[in-house]
């Protein structure tokens, strides 16, 4: 499938498309969205991304995150997603963006503007085994420890995000 990205400036301005593999080759900016679902204990829904992935393959990330194609609205693509990768639907709310960009051993580059979202439901994935390993929910203490003993084991954006989720999280219950 040949999908068309929208390229943006750092205000998240669109400026056009470009193909998705070749926006990764020569590193722009892109818009991008990750979605973090927790259950009601307050866990985290995490996903092992599949070990043939294009990159990040076989790390541990967040509970859904991907590109909405040109023309789409990100809340559009945030849920047309979770459902092709996670077979699942919730209710979701933009929480924040943040801009990244990591360069990847095999000379692939995300240089992103990424719209978080966050959700909440008590569903089991049923997972797209073409794009996801597996899936495990873990507490944000847990989540924490694990990141900080073995940070190689999670996807550059989950772990730049992290922080800014746990202060989103911290912000909406005062």
């Amino acid at each position: 499938m040949n999908e068309q990205l929208i390229l943006v400036d750092p205000s998240d301005r669109e400026i056009g498309s470009i193909e998705k593999m070749e926006a990764h080759i020569q590193g722009l900016l892109h818009r991008a969205f990750s979605l973090f679902i927790f259950n009601n204990n307050g866990e985290l829904l995490l996903q092992k991304r599949a070990s043939d992935k294009y990159h990040s393959a076989g790390l541990w990330t967040n509970t859904c995150c991907s590109h909405p194609q040109f023309g789409e609205e990100t809340s559009t693509a945030v849920n047309r997603r979770l459902q092709e990768e996670m077979g699942m639907q919730c209710a979701n709310h933009f929480a924040f963006s943040f801009l990244y960009k990591t360069d990847f051993e095999n000379g692939l580059t995300e240089h992103e503007l990424d719209h978080v979202y966050v959700g909440y439901s008590d569903t089991l994935p049923t997972i797209n085994k073409l794009e996801v390993e597996d899936y495990k929910y873990i507490s944000m203490e847990d989540l924490v420890s694990d990141v900080e003993a073995n940070p190689n084991n999670y996807t550059s954006w989950f772990k730049i995000c992290l922080p800014n989720v746990i202060n989103h999280l911290l912000e909406t219950i005062k």
